[in-house]
């Protein structure tokens, strides 16, 4: 049995990405939504929300690259001088697990994050964070015994098979198979903790690789290449303006991904049933 979970994630990030997800929605197969709650444009997002009751929608938890919740003054081990969070991955990684002080405040901001979750009202869908930091296991430790005590149910394996996703893309064998190699072992050490502590989750993810390149053509052949179980394909879609170019551009083409016809007539034809992470039983 083939079952697939459409999400946008950054929903909260700003205004034309809370309106790509609407209206992916509202007009396409988007079956859930992750929430920054420290974004620009939260409360817009909860907004929505609270109006699309059939949208899922889950906590996207920023640790790296982004804004805290908390007083930047409160967190001094995880912020820039800017009051930001850190935006070198791997150097964050080493303090998440080396530095006893930088745990605290991270446990303290995860926790803030969960709260201003809760206080939204809506149901917690599912739990993800910013860059798949969730893969790093003091980070996972964490999020595992303080998303308990909120309800969390259901979390996102970021763990994308490497032939299915090759044979879809039709490139970067190598490139692939050196982020596959890097990233198993901890996913499959995440997998475990999941299981151990009941937390449901995908079984595969499509995304990781061509994050920023989702256009038509490629998500048409991952439905192609769904495999059975539970797969989730993500996406960062935008309405952007049409005379802007880059990184805008980017989450455009994957907003009129999400948006076609073809897409819906894709997924009848995969026989995969369009499901949320709290559809997910055992």
């Amino acid at each position: 049995m083939k079952q697939l979970i459409v999400t946008g994630d950054d929903f909260g990030s700003s205004l034309s990405v809370n309106e790509a997800i609407e209206k992916a929605h509202r007009h396409a197969i988007l079956s859930c939504a992750s929430l920054m709650v420290g974004g620009k444009a939260a409360k817009d997002a909860i907004d929505r929300a609270r109006r699309l009751s059939s949208l899922r929608v889950g906590l996207h938890l920023v640790m790296v690259d982004g804004l805290p919740v908390l007083a930047p003054e409160t967190i001094p081990n995880l912020v820039d001088r800017r009051g930001r969070l850190s935006s070198a991955l791997v150097g964050a990684g080493m303090n998440f697990f080396f530095g006893s002080k930088v745990r605290q405040e991270l446990e303290a901001e995860i926790r803030a994050q969960f709260e201003a979750f809760r206080k939204t009202g809506l149901l917690l869908d599912h739990v993800n964070t910013h860059h798949h930091i969730h893969l790093h296991p003091t980070v996972s430790k964490l999020v595992l015994k303080i998303g308990r005590a909120y309800g969390m149910r259901a979390m996102r394996l970021p763990y994308e098979p490497l032939i299915p996703s090759w044979r879809a893309s039709r490139k970067g064998l190598p490139r692939r198979t050196g982020s596959w190699l890097l990233v198993a072992p901890w996913a499959s050490l995440l997998k475990k903790k999941l299981k151990r502590d009941r937390v449901y989750s995908n079984d595969f993810v499509f995304g990781m690789n061509d994050s920023g390149t989702m256009n038509l053509d490629l998500v048409l052949r991952f439905l192609g290449q769904l495999p059975p179980g539970v797969t989730e394909i993500y996406f960062h879609p935008e309405i952007s303006d049409i005379h802007r170019t880059g990184e805008s551009d980017f989450h455009q083409r994957e907003y009129e991904a999400l948006i076609s016809p073809k897409l819906h007539q894709a997924l009848l034809a995969s026989g995969a049933q369009l499901i949320a992470f709290s559809d997910l039983k055992d």
